[in-house]
C-alpha cells in the first residue's frame, strides 16, 4: 500500500457513521479529533472552566489551514458563520443598477443576498452559459463552484476569462467544493464557502476570502469587536480600530464551531485534496457507470428519485438527501467500494 492509500486508510478510521452514508453534500461527518475537541469544550462551558480569549489561537489555525487549502494566505480570509452573511457583504457593496449574473438554480444563498436588493438586475442563465452571457455592463458573476442540486461543476476557467475581458467580478461559493475539488482561489476577486459540508466541520463556521483589491472595496456590514486590531480591547466605546484586509470583515466566531475545525481541517490536509479528490470522484464515476448514469467528475451524483426511495434507503441505513424530485448521493474520503454496493443494490430492488 502506497503513502497517499495509507493516509486515507488512517483517515477513515476517524470516523464512526451508522449504515451507509452518502450524504456529504447535506453535512459531513465529523472526525474523531474534532469530536473530542467539541465535546471537551462543551464541558469546559458546563463547568465555568471555559475561557474566550484563549479560543484566539486555534481560530487563527483554522484560518492558516483553509489559507493553505485554497492556494492564499491568511490575510485575505475572513471568518464567519455563514455564507450568506458574507454574500451579503459583497451584494451591499455594488451600486444601485449593477447587474449580477448567476445560473439558473443556484443555491439561494447565493443568489438572495442580490436579489433582495430591488435596485439590482439579477439575470440567470444555464450553467454552462455562464461565459458567454457576461457583457459589458456585467458587475459580477456569483456562482457555486459545484452545484448544491445535481453536483454540476461550473465552467470556472472560461469564466474568469471572461469576467477579465469585461471588467466584471466573480464571486465563488466553494461550500460543495473545497475539501475535495483542487483549486486555487487567488484567482476569483470573492469566494465564500461554509465548513460543514466537505470541511467535515460543525454548522457555524465560514470564510471569505478575495483579492486584496476587491476586499478593499467591502464595508462590513456587521463590524463588531473581533474585527477590531486589538478584539479583546475594543469590546466598548465607538473608538474602534479595524483590522487590516479580510480581517476587518471578521464576525464573532461561533465557538463550538471553531474548536471542532481546526481539527478536521489537519485531517484534510494530512490526507491531501489531491488524493481525496481522486478517491472520491472515483467512487462517484464507478456508481454513474453501474447505474448507467451519464457524467463524470463530481463527487455528488443525481439521479431521478425512484417512488418510495426515501423509504426504502432509510431501512437500508442508507443517508442521502431527494432535492427537487430527485436522489442526491455524494461520496468523500470515508466512502469506500462497499457504499458503492450497497446503493446499487437497494436501487436494483426499486426497479
Amino acid at each position: 500500500m502506497d503513502q497517499t492509500a495509507q493516509r486515507l486508510r488512517e483517515a477513515q478510521r476517524e470516523f464512526s457513521a451508522h449504515g451507509t452514508y452518502l450524504n456529504t453534500a447535506t453535512h459531513g461527518l465529523t472526525p474523531h479529533p474534532a469530536t473530542r475537541a467539541l465535546q471537551e469544550h462543551i464541558h469546559e462551558v458546563a463547568t465555568g472552566r471555559f475561557f474566550a480569549g484563549a479560543q484566539d489561537p486555534g481560530i487563527e489555525r483554522a484560518r492558516a489551514a483553509y489559507a493553505r487549502l485554497t492556494g492564499l494566505t491568511p490575510e485575505r480570509v475572513a471568518i464567519g458563520t455563514h455564507t450568506s452573511q458574507f454574500t451579503g457583504t459583497v451584494a451591499a457593496s455594488l451600486p444601485a443598477g449593477s447587474e449580477v449574473l448567476v445560473a439558473q438554480n443556484e443555491f439561494s444563498s447565493t443568489v438572495h443576498p442580490f436579489s433582495v436588493r430591488s435596485e439590482l438586475r439579477v439575470r440567470e442563465v444555464p450553467l454552462d452559459r455562464l461565459p458567454d452571457e457576461v457583457r459589458p455592463d456585467t458587475a459580477l458573476v456569483a456562482v457555486s463552484a459545484v452545484q448544491s442540486s445535481n453536483g454540476a461543476l461550473a465552467p470556472l476557467d472560461d469564466l474568469v476569462t471572461a469576467c477579465a475581458d469585461h471588467g466584471a467580478r466573480t464571486l465563488v461559493d466553494t461550500t460543495q467544493s473545497t475539501g475535495w475539488l483542487p483549486s486555487d482561489d487567488d484567482r476569483f476577486d470573492y469566494v465564500v464557502c461554509s465548513a460543514y459540508k466537505w470541511l467535515l466541520s460543525t454548522r457555524g463556521s465560514a470564510f471569505l476570502s478575495g483579492t486584496t483589491e476587491a476586499l478593499s472595496e467591502l464595508r462590513p456590514l456587521a463590524a463588531n469587536w473581533y474585527s477590531a486590531v486589538d478584539p479583546w480591547n475594543s469590546l466598548y466605546g465607538s473608538a474602534i480600530e479595524h483590522g487590516p484586509e479580510a480581517g476587518r470583515l471578521d464576525l464573532a466566531p461561533v465557538w463550538p464551531a471553531f474548536v471542532s475545525l481546526e481539527h478536521s481541517l489537519a485531517l484534510i490536509e494530512r490526507v491531501g485534496v489531491r488524493a481525496i479528490h481522486e478517491h472520491d470522484v472515483a467512487l462517484a464515476d464507478r456508481f454513474r457507470a453501474e447505474a448507467g448514469l451519464e457524467g463524470k467528475g463530481s463527487a455528488i451524483v443525481s439521479l431521478p428519485a425512484p417512488q418510495g426511495v426515501d423509504r426504502r434507503l432509510a431501512e437500508a441505513g442508507i443517508a442521502a438527501a431527494v432535492r427537487d424530485g430527485r436522489l442526491r448521493v455524494a461520496f468523500h474520503l470515508y466512502n469506500t467500494e462497499a457504499d458503492v454496493d450497497r446503493l446499487l443494490e437497494v436501487l436494483a430492488d426499486l426497479r
